[in-house]
């Protein structure tokens, strides 16, 4: 056994609460080890007269470590435990000492693993409406236009015409209010906004006022009537927040750049001097956007404006908040955030744009979820124009879902492409059917699974601008077959085993397999991009079958079958 593989954490996503008396723990091997565990327990004060055994299931394979999984549920919240390991007729033991041949009980109280106490506050909860999910990301400006008396003045492109950095073409929040029957029709029940609020670009992510809507987009009358009518159809929606950056012209940066070192504004921002030059850029901005100045969120002050701006906007009626460049934003402004958010709004979501390892936001205390880059690059990689291989991905997926508490995995936003990546169709190779097999993907990982506007016709495009063209509404380069596929797929949302339950990743006869099972119902899917035809029998309801006949599964094929178990 290699006993440098082994790795366990009480309280952190090896051990953690997923209610007030229930306990996930993990634990990590070797993939080259051929393990049974268990886990020996009691609560603390016990555990050296009497412990209690539950044996521990293999739950996923990273291609380098195996992890090991059970669920205890428990009538005292004071838990302390350790694993006995058997290989072949070998026993060991697994505690905070390390592995061992022999353990004395008499003394575990030094050198068990213990869970405390499970205090109710630490408990990360899912969101009751993110398990079944299915969002639909909006760039507000090419959507779609309602509004036609409004003023045009600043609308330099003509719907459908061909788009650069700078254009305007009139979308608005009207435009999206008139199309939300198509989208309730097409299966979503929670929309994605990108900002809304008075900013002097399309894209409105370096913002003037964060409290006044963008006439662009009508005003903040039309924002209350989108948010009324989109709850009256049963749908969420999510607004794109910017509290890393504003505009050069907001109030507070200008009173600075005016007064320097005077302005009562000045720790608002990370200034190098006495006041800001937007010439030389002395101060922080994003990336590499001088005209985008960051806010200062170690600031208590700017902590408190921006947290006022986050509640006005959950009082305005959104159902959560998509939180722009999370990860350059202070934790602590997180952790406030989160504190008086929830205390107010239990049920709003807190999702951050993080595109790298994320596990420090998602705790408990901070984040509810993130965008998923992770999963998207594994989706590329596996569906794109080079694919990895079944085993590869499987790994991958496995990987990425032993990262995180199963509660953040729920609520993360899976996606195969944003405004801010080229459009899934690009890295298919304009293949169609590798997006519907990618769509399909998506749909049976857990988490909430995003349409980024134009994928059901499909859109095509390299990166910004590309990707942000509008909605062409007449469709048509959609095909009957595509459309068909496509509505299929995301009916598939509505069986209870694809909103929570159980994951298990594999690859099988070189195909890549996703399996979700919660009560008496699993759903199983299977993907080929190998290149060329793999046998498959399937047995069950068939939920969705794409390139496969006669009991064989062609190249960029996908089978969806589900059955009562």
């Amino acid at each position: 056994m290699n006993r440098y593989a082994l790795f366990h954490q009480p309280e952190s996503r090896f051990a953690y609460a997923s209610s007030y008396n229930r306990l996930t723990i993990i634990l990590r091997a070797s993939s080259k080890d051929r393990l049974s565990v268990e886990i020996l327990y009691n609560n603390k004060y016990d555990f050296t007269k009497k412990r209690f055994a539950v044996a521990m299931e293999k739950c996923a394979d990273d291609g380098i470590f195996n992890y090991y999984r059970a669920e205890v549920t428990l009538s005292d919240l004071r838990f302390a435990y350790i694993f006995r390991i058997t290989e072949g007729d070998k026993v060991y033991y697994f505690s905070e000492e390390g592995l061992s041949a022999d353990y004395d009980f008499e003394r575990a109280y030094y050198t068990f693993f213990q869970f405390p106490f499970i205090n109710s506050a630490d408990v990360m909860p899912v969101i009751d409406w993110a398990y079944d999910a299915v969002f639909y990301q909006i760039f507000v400006d090419r959507f779609a236009r309602g509004n036609y008396a409004k003023d045009e003045s600043y609308i330099n492109r003509r719907w459908n015409e061909g788009i650069d950095r700078y254009s305007f073409t009139g979308g608005d929040l009207c435009g999206i209010e008139e199309k939300l029957p198509y989208l309730k029709n097409s299966g979503i029940n929670a929309i994605y906004l990108t900002p809304v609020f008075l900013s002097p670009t399309n894209h409105k992510y370096n913002i003037t006022d964060y409290l006044s809507v963008d006439p662009q987009f009508g005003g903040n009358d039309s924002l209350k009537s989108l948010i009324a009518s989109a709850h009256a159809q049963g749908i969420k929606i999510i607004l794109d927040t910017v509290f890393n950056h504003c505009d050069v012209s907001h109030a507070r940066f200008c009173d600075v750049m005016k007064n320097g070192r005077k302005s009562e504004y000045y720790n608002c921002f990370l200034i190098d001097g006495e006041q800001p030059d937007v010439e030389k850029g002395n101060y922080a901005y994003f990336a590499d956007c001088k005209y985008m100045p960051k806010w200062n969120t170690s600031d208590a002050d700017t902590r408190r404006y921006l947290i006022n701006i986050a509640l006005a906007y959950l009082d305005m009626g959104f159902d959560g908040l998509r939180l722009d460049v999370a990860d350059e934003i202070s934790h602590e402004m997180w952790r406030q955030l989160r504190s008086e958010v929830k205390a107010k709004y239990p049920q709003a979501l807190l999702l951050g744009e993080i595109w790298h390892d994320n596990e420090h936001w998602l705790r408990g205390e901070q984040l509810d979820g993130i965008m998923n880059y992770k999963l998207q690059k594994i989706f590329v990689d596996y569906f794109g124009v080079n694919p990895i291989t079944a085993k590869r991905a499987s790994e991958r997926m496995n990987g990425l879902l032993m990262k995180n508490t199963e509660q953040a995995n729920a609520m993360a936003l899976n996606f195969l492409d944003n405004h801010d990546t080229p459009r899934f169709l690009r890295f298919a190779g304009g293949n169609r059917d590798k997006v519907l097999c990618a769509l399909c993907a998506m749909i049976m990982f857990p988490g909430m699974p995003c349409i980024f506007y134009g994928t059901e016709l499909p859109l095509d495009g390299a990166g910004d601008p590309e990707c942000r063209k509008t909605f062409d509404w007449t469709f048509a380069e959609r095909t009957e077959s595509y459309a068909s596929a496509y509505g299929s797929i995301i009916a598939l949302k509505r069986n209870s085993a694809l909103c929570g339950g159980q994951t298990a990743v594999s690859a099988e006869n070189g195909l890549l397999k996703i399996v979700r099972t919660k009560g008496k119902e699993r759903i199983t899917a299977y993907f080929n991009t190998s290149g060329r035809a793999k046998k498959l029998a399937i047995i069950g309801e068939k939920l969705f079958m794409m390139n496969y006949k006669a009991d064989r599964i062609s190249d960029n094929g996908a089978v969806v079958v589900k059955n009562i178990v």
